[in-house]
């Protein structure tokens, strides 16, 4: 990889890194990267320190003979899939951590060392890549905001591209974990984006005040038979601070279980005036 980067001349190199089990969502960062850079590199690498359970990092989907054949049908020009014993030698002592709000909540609540894990193998890969721009996808904000913070504070050069969230017809988020639902939970996790966009809707009718908006999600996911929402929240996109009302942009997040599979799901809500607060409620 530092050979084939040291070579590299004139127009820019864009990376995209994936754990595998790649999907439409993937593809999507992959055609935007080549549509802006002159060559695309796409890392395959299930980091195992981002992991919180050993039964799911066992059970992450892996096909690296499909992966590869999808990448080279989108015209990406290299391939990086190191093996653990590459990027973890043994005697590894060495962690990058972004501290904060960015970090405390949501998923950084749920999954402990998870960010940690996320943006010390992103850095590790940066070294390695040398990338002009790195793309990410919107549907883990949380982490596109992290790996941002840490590009910024690190003095990385590379720009941090975020790419929208790519949907399934019901309006599921792709994502490498939909592959190990049942049937049944496929139906059930197709709720988890119809609750944060009711969220939305009713955000534009009016609502402005967070609790309300959470407990609607809450509510919608709870009924479920074989459901269990792990968050529910409204947050700043930028900062990740909690929301009492909303503001003129506002996330709305949620992470939740259907049967084994944890699933997270977000919307941005946009709002004019917003701030000041035209719904007479109060939390």
């Amino acid at each position: 990889m530092r050979r084939w980067r040291s070579r590299q001349r004139g127009g820019a190199v864009g990376f995209v890194p994936t754990m595998g089990g790649l999907h439409e969502g993937h593809l999507s960062l992959t055609r935007a990267c080549r549509a802006e850079c002159a060559r695309v590199v796409v890392s395959v690498y299930v980091n195992p320190t981002q992991f919180n359970s050993a039964d799911d990092l066992c059970r992450y989907p892996r096909n690296l003979e499909r992966d590869a054949a999808a990448l080279e049908a989108e015209g990406v020009n290299i391939l990086f899939a190191p093996s653990d014993k590459e990027m973890y030698p043994a005697g590894y002592s060495t962690y990058v951590e972004v501290e904060g709000q960015l970090t405390a909540g949501l998923c950084g609540a749920s999954r402990p060392g998870h960010f940690r894990g996320v943006t010390t193998v992103v850095s590790k890969l940066f070294h390695l890549v040398c990338p002009d721009r790195a793309y990410f996808g919107q549907k883990d904000a949380q982490q596109l905001a992290v790996i941002r913070r840490m590009a910024l504070d690190m003095n990385w050069s590379v720009q941090i591209v975020g790419i929208p969230t790519v949907r399934d017809s019901d309006g599921l988020a792709l994502s490498s974990r939909n592959a190990l639902l049942s049937k049944s939970e496929r139906r059930q996790a197709r709720e988890l984006y119809a609750a944060l966009d009711a969220a939305r809707r009713s955000a534009l009718e009016g609502e402005r005040r967070a609790f309300v908006l959470q407990n609607g999600i809450a509510e919608r996911i709870n009924a479920l038979e074989n459901a269990r929402l792990e968050y529910a929240e409204l947050v700043d996109p930028d900062t990740f601070e909690p929301c009492a009302s909303l503001k003129k942009r506002t996330l709305a997040a949620a992470a939740a279980y259907f049967g084994s599979v944890r699933l997270i799901d977000n919307v941005l809500i946009e709002i004019d005036g917003a701030a000041h607060g035209e719904h007479g409620g109060t939390s």
